[in-house]
């Protein structure tokens, strides 16, 4: 689809880009690994103030560590739009060792290299808040008022890998606030997940089982008189990959394809002696509309059935609750509502071979807006997942400027315009 109306065009032609790669630059140079928000909310911050939103707002959602929102209010006859991202990044262990003596080698330099702003956090997901940012700073440009209203929204804590977080405390404290009214309720969002400028309305859901395995050790030469884990372990394994193929062949989901589970970790094990204890962890991807908790129960019950001897003992834990006590549900809006076409078609006008409607291979957070607050939602945004949590993270210049013209094109035309 296509439209006619030149305002891509237009748009194209009142981009200041050297401020966006500006904004985007320093966003990256701010570093925010999981913990350390706050040293890129402060920059966020500026830059809100500095496009003139109403209702600037920075609250902590833990201790040090803050939340920012704000606000552009049109005429009041438009709908409210809201563009929200996290904040923090992942860590950057051995990223300077890996680039050592290169161009690279700083995390937080944010140096153009082939066309492409390297840097932690360019994909994951500087680029998304900047150019959603931009976008709005390129509409005051071109001269475009809106009839509705756009917000913005960016939090913390959406990162696993630092200890005791990654939670989603950031977006389940910003939803509590929508929930009792002091932050306006959108009527459809876009989270800023990098997608290559492809538009999600679907994701999986996930959750992680660490299952501790205990035995009894005992001397290698009397293996009768202790109870193996190891043993127990490779049967347990045996029976959920079984599981794994059976849940696979439920059902296929248009847009992210099947479910299954992944082992992704094994230890234990003694030295010269009957191994005592044993662990297993695993990722459960479910489609939409499946439960967690069937999904958990079904687990239990696989591996619990291939271990029989009631000396061996199975314990089973889930450390990864997002949005469920267990861990992240799967999420989907309808993938041919206006919407999400509209938001399709102008990534397409942006840049040749976008826009392309697919669904979210990785869990993050619309489910909070989906599920929760019954909210239509997206992920849309320059960069590629693919790289992204890798010594290779990087966002192509001319990807995250499309970026900027396509969302500042979907927000006149959600919102609507005013002469």
């Amino acid at each position: 689809m296509t439209t006619t109306d030149g305002l891509v065009e237009r748009l194209r032609e009142a981009l200041d880009k050297e401020a966006a790669i500006a904004l985007f630059r320093g966003a990256i140079g701010r570093e925010s690994i999981t913990g350390n928000e706050a040293n890129v909310v402060s920059y966020l911050a500026e830059a809100m103030q500095s496009l003139g939103l109403d209702g600037l707002t920075t609250a902590e959602f833990r201790p040090g560590r803050p939340n920012v929102w704000a606000e552009r209010k049109g005429t009041g006859s438009g709908p409210r739009l809201l563009f929200i991202g996290h904040t923090d990044t992942v860590h950057v262990d051995g990223w300077r060792e890996h680039w050592a003596g290169t161009e690279r080698e700083d995390p937080f330099a944010a140096p153009i290299i082939d066309g492409a702003v390297w840097g932690r956090g360019s994909g994951d997901l500087k680029a998304g808040i900047c150019s959603s940012l931009s976008a709005l700073s390129l509409l005051d440009r071109a001269g475009v008022k809106l009839a509705g209203d756009i917000a913005f929204a960016f939090v913390g804590d959406e990162e696993s890998g630092q200890p005791g977080t990654g939670v989603s405390a950031g977006i389940k404290d910003l939803v509590t606030r929508i929930e009792t009214g002091e932050i306006a309720r959108p009527d459809f969002v876009v989270y800023v997940e990098p997608t290559r400028l492809s538009v999600y309305p679907a994701q999986i859901g996930f959750f992680i089982t660490d299952i501790t395995i205990t035995g009894k050790s005992a001397y290698f030469g009397v293996p009768e008189l202790g109870k193996d884990a190891l043993r127990a372990s490779h049967a347990a394994m045996s029976a959920l990959w079984a599981h794994s193929d059976e849940i696979a062949a439920r059902a296929e989901h248009k847009l992210i394809g099947r479910s299954f589970l992944l082992i992704t970790g094994l230890a234990g094990g003694g030295y010269i002696a009957v191994p005592e204890r044993c662990t297993l962890s695993l990722i459960r991807k479910l489609l939409p509309g499946e439960s967690l908790d069937k999904a958990a129960a079904e687990i239990e019950a696989a591996v619990r059935s291939a271990i029989t001897d009631p000396e061996i003992a199975v314990e089973f834990s889930y450390p990864a609750g997002r949005d469920h006590q267990l861990g992240g549900t799967a999420a989907e809006i309808d993938e041919t509502a206006a919407e999400v076409g509209a938001l399709s078609t102008a990534m397409a006008e942006a840049m040749v071979g976008r826009g392309v409607i697919e669904g979210a291979p990785f869990w993050s957070e619309t489910p909070f807006f989906v599920n929760r607050l019954g909210i239509p939602a997206v992920y849309c945004a320059p960069g590629d997942i693919r790289n992204c949590h890798t010594y290779e993270e990087r966002v192509e210049v001319e990807e995250y400027l499309a970026g900027v013209v396509g969302f500042a094109a979907f927000m006149a035309r959600y919102c609507g315009v005013v002469d």
